[in-house]
Parts: C-alpha cells; sequence; structure tokens
C-alpha cells in the first residue's frame, strides 16, 4: 500500500520511504506507520514484549491544541526542514530536541505527528527543577501499602480476638497486589512494547536539574528500565500488572523490566535557558523552530476559529490583526502564538462590549513582551 500522495505543493510527491510524516495537518486514512516504516538500524533494534494493545485516542486534546484539521502548506524551506527531521527521527528510532523562543509551537509538533501519523494519545512529561527520572518512569506508593497493610493487620486482629488468633499471612493475602501501588509515568508508558511507536512529549527539559539530561541516557540508548519494586519480588510474582500513564490502562511487566519494542518518537522541548551534556546533544537531532511566518499563522488562526463555529480570517479582519501581530512580535522582541490567538478571539468573537480604541488598547495589553514588560494597558 502506498504512502498518502502529494506534498501540498504542485511537485511530484516526496519519496514515500523517506516522508513518512508530512507536516500537512491531515491525517493518514488508507496505512498506518507500521506498514510503511523501514526496519531500524540494527543498533537501534528493540524486542520487548509481550505487545500491549493500542493507546486511547485523544482527539479531544489534539484538537484543543491544534484546532480543526485544515491543510497546511508544505511548501517552505522553513517546514522542509522540520519534516525532514521528524523523519530522520522516526527511520533513525532517535530523540527529537526542538529549540526555540517561548510560543513558537515548539510542544505542538508533538500532538501534529501524532495527528498525522495516528498514534494516539501524547504522553506528555512536564519537567520542573524537581523532576527526576524517577518520577517519569514510575511512582511507587510504598507508604500507601504500608498504610494499608497496617490498617487490614488491626481490623483483622479486633474481628477475631473472640475467635483466635489471625495469622500474619491472612493479612498479605487480603492485601492488595503489589502491582497495585505502582504507576507508570510517561516516559515508563512510552517504553512499554507497543507495535508502533508512541509520541512522548518531554516538554521544557531546559527547566530540569542538570543531571537530569545524563540520567535519560541510558533509558534512551537501552530502550528499558527496572522496576525494581518488582524485581525483587519476581520469584514469588514473575508477572506483574500495573496501572500506566493512560487513563484507566494497565500493563503486564515481566521479571521486573520494562522493555520497548518500538522506541517512541520522543519530542524534547527547550527553550534555551541552558545547555545540555555534548553526550546528550550526539544522541539527539536537533531541530530549531523559528517563528512562524504569516502563511502558517494564518493556518493556525483558521483551524482554531473553525473550532470555534467562525467565519474566515479575512471575513472577521483577523488577517489584518495578523499583520499587526507581526509588526509588534518585530518590534517586542518576539510574541507567541498563544497571544495572537487571544487576540482574535477577542476580537472576532463579538463578547467584547467595547468600542474600537477599548479594543485596540486591550490586544496591546495581550501582546506584552515574553519578559513582563508592557504587560498593562495603556490606559492604566
Amino acid at each position: 500500500m502506498s504512502a498518502p500522495g502529494g506534498d501540498g505543493t504542485g511537485r511530484d510527491a516526496p519519496d514515500p520511504r523517506w516522508w513518512l510524516y508530512r507536516g500537512t495537518g491531515q491525517p493518514w486514512h488508507d496505512t498506518d506507520l507500521g506498514e510503511l516504516l523501514p526496519p531500524p538500524p540494527p543498533w537501534r533494534r528493540f524486542t520487548g514484549g509481550p505487545v500491549v494493545p493500542p493507546p486511547p485516542s485523544d482527539d479531544e486534546e489534539i484538537e484543543r491544541r491544534l484546532g480543526r484539521m485544515s491543510a497546511s502548506s508544505t511548501g517552505s524551506e522553513q517546514l522542509r526542514r522540520e519534516v525532514d527531521l521528524v523523519n530522520a527521527a522516526l527511520v533513525l528510532r532517535r530523540p527529537l530536541l526542538v529549540t526555540g523562543r517561548p510560543g513558537t509551537g515548539k510542544s505542538s509538533l508533538a500532538y501534529r505527528i501524532s495527528r498525522e501519523l495516528r498514534l494516539g494519545r501524547v504522553l506528555r512529561w512536564h519537567i520542573t527543577s524537581r523532576t527526576t527520572l524517577r518520577s517519569g518512569l514510575y511512582e511507587y506508593d510504598a507508604i500507601g501499602r504500608v498504610q494499608d497493610s497496617a490498617a487490614l493487620h488491626t481490623l483483622h486482629r479486633s474481628d477475631g480476638a473472640a475467635a483466635g488468633a489471625v495469622p500474619p499471612a491472612a493479612d498479605e493475602e487480603r492485601l492488595p497486589g503489589i502491582g497495585d501501588y505502582l504507576q507508570l509515568g510517561p516516559l515508563g508508558t512510552a517504553l512499554l512494547p507497543h507495535e508502533l511507536p508512541r509520541v512522548l512529549l518531554v516538554d521544557e527539559l531546559d527547566k530540569s536539574d542538570q543531571d537530569l539530561a545524563n540520567d535519560l541516557l541510558s533509558v534512551f540508548e537501552e530502550g528499558q528500565f527496572p522496576i525494581t519494586e518488582l524485581a525483587r519480588a519476581r520469584r514469588l510474582h514473575p508477572k506483574v500488572t500495573v496501572m500506566t500513564d493512560d487513563p484507566g490502562r494497565s500493563a503486564e511487566i515481566v521479571d521486573g523490566i520494562v522493555k520497548c519494542r518500538a522506541f517512541p518518537v520522543v519530542v524534547i522541548t527547550s527553550n534555551g535557558e541552558r545547555e545540555f551534556p555534548p553526550a546528550f546533544l550526539r544522541r539527539c537531532l536537533r531541530l530549531r523552530m523559528p517563528d512562524p511566518d504569516r502563511p502558517q499563522l494564518v493556518n493556525m488562526v483558521l483551524a482554531h476559529l473553525q473550532q470555534a463555529g467562525a467565519a474566515s480570517p479575512k471575513a472577521t479582519g483577523a488577517e489584518e490583526l495578523i499583520d499587526r501581530f507581526l509588526r509588534s512580535s518585530r518590534e517586542r522582541g518576539g510574541l507567541a502564538i498563544d497571544q495572537l490567538l487571544n487576540a482574535v478571539y477577542v476580537a472576532t468573537s463579538g463578547s467584547f462590549p467595547g468600542d474600537a480604541d477599548a479594543l485596540e488598547d486591550l490586544v496591546d495589553a495581550l501582546w506584552h513582551r515574553l519578559d513582563g514588560v508592557g504587560a498593562e494597558s495603556r490606559a492604566g
């Protein structure tokens, strides 16, 4: 079965063996990634199993972030570079490190990939200064298990006082299994043995502690990790069912090890607040996300206006706002896409009661500099 044809530019379609992801904003309908994705390089081949069921879809979240589906122009060199690097990450099974100013749509790339390649719910791991590798892999509620065990022991001891002593083993048999106290995080869920790769968004890695990037190296290289609590109990419990990051989903872990089968599509975003270790950078493909140009902004606004049931950008005057936004962005050192969407929604929804001057003042306040300067309205 052939890949979806055409690149939207009137030129011959790219070689389907390379352009799996095309950046058009349109999902595949007649095929799936498993039919077209070439085998991994020998050094990136993983053999985890047994295969877990396909992930749930999350069309509502993807639509909330991207708007309704609308074809995007694929003619720009900027977009072509993005598409080439995404496909290189797919073929080489390598993480994609996406850098750029805040608000340029770095995180949205993960959702565009998932929508177009039909890879299901995006696993989002938001990074802070307190984030550890363990929190992305799994969480174990040891305190909850101890508390439940103590509560059961107290209950059974009081209930069995008249009937004779209750053996300690009875408490253990009534206690929920260890898997009930374990939940895989976004990274851990992405490394389950799926038949097709999951999309994992590691958002704002530059906010992390300096050691996190180095800690990720072995996980990305090995494609697996141990769950210490299950590894200790593997003789008695070689197979344990645990909760995953997908709502209402669970997975069976064998011998306390999670081992991937299809290496996930890992999109790592960074605002460039600090550099990463050379060893980490060497194992990533790097994409610099520039500011979106006018056609891209029109497409984004159109997608979200359609979602809100509004008319076209031209009919509502949104195109004039886009031109003003581009000028203001240059003057103010760069603005974020969501600032434009906020202004367009206020201006076109009919909900703002003020006159044209009041609306202009509000738009100017919405388009404050990203460093916070000028956030107050001119009337203030």
